[in-house]
């Protein structure tokens, strides 16, 4: 019997530059499951692999966000989006971010556990804002108020 065990371990070198945004986390919101049913998350040169409970996905580094957990995203991350974006079937998403984001955001923003992670999220969200529609936006702002306002 083959004992499999999951690692952290990249299965190829050198990891892509987007491989630090990759979690489990990000995943669970991509693919609406919760993180418990989620296998394991495997990064590879060129793509990641996502094993979960009724789930086998190859997806881009670009499908997921970025986080506070590492280091900002920069101009040739921001390339790697635009580019990934621009692959979309829909014309009026081309140019925006995938819809998951807006719930990982929002989620972030509502599990801040003080006024300077709060605002930290705000920072990042901000710089990454052209890539939402305005309702979209709206609806993250609103996120933002309501959590301030508790932790205040």
């Amino acid at each position: 019997m083959i004992n499999m065990l999951t690692t952290s371990e990249p299965k190829s070198n050198p990891l892509h530059r987007l491989a630090r945004f990759v979690s489990t986390e990000a995943a669970a919101v991509m693919f609406d499951i919760q993180q418990a049913e989620i296998y394991r998350v495997e990064r590879w040169a060129n793509i990641v692999y996502v094993h979960a409970k009724g789930i086998s996905r190859f997806v881009s580094y670009a499908d997921f966000p970025p986080s506070l957990a590492v280091a900002s995203p920069t101009d040739k991350d921001f390339s790697y989006w635009r580019r990934r974006w621009k692959k979309r079937q829909q014309e009026q998403q081309k140019r925006q971010a995938p819809p998951f984001w807006i719930e990982f955001f929002a989620r972030k923003l509502d599990s801040a556990i003080s006024i300077v992670d709060l605002r930290t999220w705000g920072e990042l969200i901000g710089t990454i804002k052209f890539s939402f529609r305005e309702d979209s936006l709206q609806l993250l702002r609103a996120s933002y108020s309501d959590r301030q306002f508790l932790l205040l």
